[in-house]
């Protein structure tokens, strides 16, 4: 199996010859940051509370184009969105709720969707100690129709500004290191409560590899399956591709009070078993009790409680077969905990809407699916299958059973299309 190309060279040139325009520089000055979208096969809704988690890139993502300014100025303008983007490194950023809204809100609008993630990874270096003393002049590109759908195309725009605003500065960070500074954007800046999954897997991961990630430790292993990605053909082996299903539901993720809430949830039900089993002195995550102890305790916990550790402790032991399975090259037990972990995430972690378990349930009948579960929260945007890569039919059948079920969002997706095949991609790089 081959990483197909992404981006495309007319992809290229048409962002640096935007850059060019834009800087009235020659299109050989411009640098691109190449940021891929993720996917989490295993590991939902455990990142926050320092679970253990699976992750891939995809080959699709966002292109950011751009060459250092000659002063402070910072310029953005973007191919999904209206308008500019204008603001200096050597103003000091605060996190969002701490700013006053702009009586122009329209102006507050755009900088809402798109511009805030600049100025957060601004505010995320200063943060850092490093001392920007030129902007960007830049143009951003996400692959197309697939921004708001689940596969954390915020983060790969925060990690895209962080690497651009780095390189234009000679400042030298660490992949390591600029998950911690994206993860200031998230938290920090914007004020989710969101892990680190979403950054780790887009700085961390190779094509042919599935990272694993412990979000207590922040350690992290690449782990390789010869049957899947070596060169050599085995007997009997089946090659995956990746599906992805789109609902066309579209929201903002830090306006939805569905994720902070779950993540309250969990730290609750983490603080009953702690002070349950004698350990009310440790920080109130799910990974520092112990699973025994939520077994001899879990009854001390209400029932919405009692779901949300229950998510938590079978979906850690799923990522654990999880490994296995992958390593072996056994896609079919491989998706079946897939589809497992997608079960608990709408039984346990009560996340999803009709919409979205509508496409989980059409995936888990579709012929060639080796498992499916949402992508990202859950609240929208899109679910991921493993499909075998000899089965071309699937996509025309979620398609045509998703305009049966949801026919009005069906056709207001990007240029009417449902579904996507794509294939596992490589990390966040300067090009």
């Amino acid at each position: 199996m081959v990483a197909c190309s992404w981006p495309s060279l007319e992809e290229l040139d048409e962002v640096k010859k935007i850059v060019g325009e834009m800087s009235g520089r020659d299109v050989g000055d411009v640098r691109v940051v190449l940021s891929p979208y993720r996917i989490c096969p295993l590991g939902a809704h455990i990142d926050h509370q320092g679970g253990t988690v699976s992750a891939m890139t995809i080959n699709r993502g966002i292109i950011l184009g751009f060459v250092p300014s000659t002063n402070t100025q910072i310029l953005l303008r973007s191919g999904q969105f209206q308008g500019e983007v204008k603001f200096r490194v050597d103003e000091i950023q605060c996190p969002k709720s701490e700013k006053t809204v702009q009586k122009d809100s329209s102006v507050f609008h755009w900088e809402s969707i798109w511009g805030c993630y600049a100025r957060g990874a601004l505010y995320a270096l200063q943060r850092g100690g490093h001392q920007l003393t030129k902007g960007i002049i830049g143009f951003i590109n996400g692959s197309k129709g697939l921004d708001s759908s689940g596969l954390s195309s915020s983060a790969a725009a925060g990690i895209a500004y962080l690497l651009a605003l780095e390189s234009a500065n000679n400042v030298s960070v660490s992949p390591v290191e600029n998950i911690e500074l994206d993860r200031l954007i998230e938290n920090g800046y914007l004020g989710l409560k969101n892990g680190i999954l979403d950054q780790s897997a887009i700085l961390l991961s190779k094509y042919g590899f599935l990272t694993r990630m412990n979000c207590k430790t922040q350690e992290h292993t690449l782990v390789h399956s010869p049957k899947l990605h070596g060169n050599q053909q085995h007997e009997g082996q089946k090659s995956y591709k990746i599906l992805l299903a789109f609902s066309g539901l579209k929201h903002s993720l830090p306006n939805n009070p569905g994720y902070n809430c779950r993540v309250s949830e969990c730290r609750d039900a983490a603080r009953v078993l702690l002070c349950a089993s004698g350990d009310g002195e440790s920080e109130h995550l799910l990974c520092n009790v112990d699973p025994n102890s939520f077994e001899s305790h879990k009854d001390k916990l209400e029932p919405t409680l009692a779901r949300r550790a229950e998510h938590y402790f079978s979906e850690n032991e799923r990522v654990a077969q999880g490994f296995k399975a992958w390593a072996s090259g056994n896609l079919e037990e491989f998706g079946k905990l897939i589809s497992a972990s997608g079960l608990s995430s709408i039984k346990n972690y009560e996340c999803g809407c009709e919409p979205m378990i509508q496409l989980y349930e059409i995936l888990l009948k579709t012929p060639g699916v080796f498992g499916a579960r949402f992508s990202g929260a859950g609240f929208r945007g899109c679910c991921l299958a493993f499909i075998d890569a000899d089965r071309a039919e699937a996509a025309s059948f979620v398609e045509l059973e998703y305009r049966k079920a949801q026919p009005k969002l069906a056709s207001e997706l990007t240029a009417g299309r449902v579904v996507l095949i794509c294939e596992a991609g490589d990390s966040a790089r300067l090009l």
